[in-house]
């Protein structure tokens, strides 16, 4: 019998892709054209963001203070791929949330599988191209894709099609995913695994099952307590799945952002401590906003991770601008 072996969670954000000089002055322009929301989900500016920012706003975003943020980052990445290496997987099932890369608005699945045999991430050649404002933005965007030709890195497609019957066993309505239309490439909530953590650690070969949650886009996205359920109903599936496979699971994304929310962050990370899934599955959706959507993932992982152990995880606070805006940026393992 299948095993849930380990679980992780990692950011997935472009600050990730980027350099110390974006960080340091490139934020500052960025983010004057993000969406913010405050803590009831209702629409925020830039400007009535830094308007509300406190009066030592400017002290964290520091050249020193971002600095030191941006090389505590890049020591939890490796931290982080060197734990997914050690674990010794099977496969790693992916949670992660899609931005309008595969679906659209006329379909966006609450939740999804993919199944197919494989899943292409496009060379940088063959992408199409990111339009922002800020040449170095789409610079950092374009990582996430190959930077020679495609890559069409494996999928267990036994494992994906075990968990699409054992969800609806279970009364999940499960979109099922069995390939991408052409021009289509896998989202960067799964190309920044696959670029970041597997591929050069030994690791490129093992197979993936993507699962699609729609944390940003209204109106269907899963309630945290379905994330819960979710999760659990996961971990029971793998667990009575036949074959004896060592099987990882992986939440993609969050943490808050794109205002740091430090005290919502450090809930989450304290309720994964203590094991909570019932103060997670209780977490407020209009808290759960643009970035912060993310943290669903996280909950789903969490309550699959519950005989599981939270052996490491990294936080960091990373303000980016006056206005506090930037991301939680929070790598972990589970074992």
């Amino acid at each position: 019998m299948a095993r849930l072996a380990a679980a992780f969670g990692s950011s997935h954000s472009v600050m990730l892709a980027a350099e110390l000089q974006d960080w340091l002055t490139g934020f500052r322009q960025s983010d004057l054209r993000m969406k913010y929301y405050d803590r009831e989900g209702n629409s925020r500016s830039y400007a009535e963001v830094l308007a509300n920012a406190p009066a030592n706003a400017e002290t964290r975003v520091t050249a020193d203070a971002i600095t030191a943020r941006f090389n505590a980052v890049q020591e939890a990445m490796k931290r982080l791929r060197s734990e997914i290496a050690l674990a010794k997987l099977d496969a790693l099932v992916i949670l992660g949330d899609d931005q309008h890369e595969l679906f659209q608005d006329q379909h966006m699945p609450s939740i999804g599988v993919y199944y197919g045999e494989s899943i292409r991430n496009a060379s940088q050649s063959n992408a199409k191209k990111f339009m922002w404002p800020e040449e170095w933005y789409n610079r950092a965007q374009m990582r996430r894709f190959e930077e020679e030709t495609d890559a069409h890195y494996p999928c267990h497609k036994a494992l994906a099609l075990g968990l699409i019957e054992g969800l609806v066993e279970r009364e999940f309505d499960v979109s099922a995913v069995a390939g991408l239309d052409q021009g289509q490439s896998e989202g960067h909530a799964y190309s920044f695994v696959h670029r970041w953590y597997l591929k050069g650690n030994g690791a490129a070969t093992l197979p993936v099952v993507p699962i699609f949650l729609n944390t940003y886009n209204a109106p269907n996205q899963p309630h945290p307590k379905r994330c819960v359920h979710l999760g659990a109903a996961l971990k029971e599936v793998i667990e009575r799945y036949p074959d004896d496979l060592r099987v990882g699971l992986l939440a993609s994304g969050g943490l808050s952002h794109f205002m740091v929310e430090e005290d919502l962050d450090r809930l989450v990370i304290e309720a994964l401590h203590r094991k909570d899934v019932v103060f997670l599955g209780s977490l407020d959706p209009r808290r759960l906003k643009a970035g912060s959507s993310e943290i669903r993932n996280w909950i789903a992982v969490a309550s699959a991770a519950s005989d599981l152990d939270l052996s490491w995880i990294s936080y960091t606070p990373s303000y980016r601008t006056p206005a506090l805006t930037g991301i939680g940026l929070c790598f972990a393992a589970w074992g």
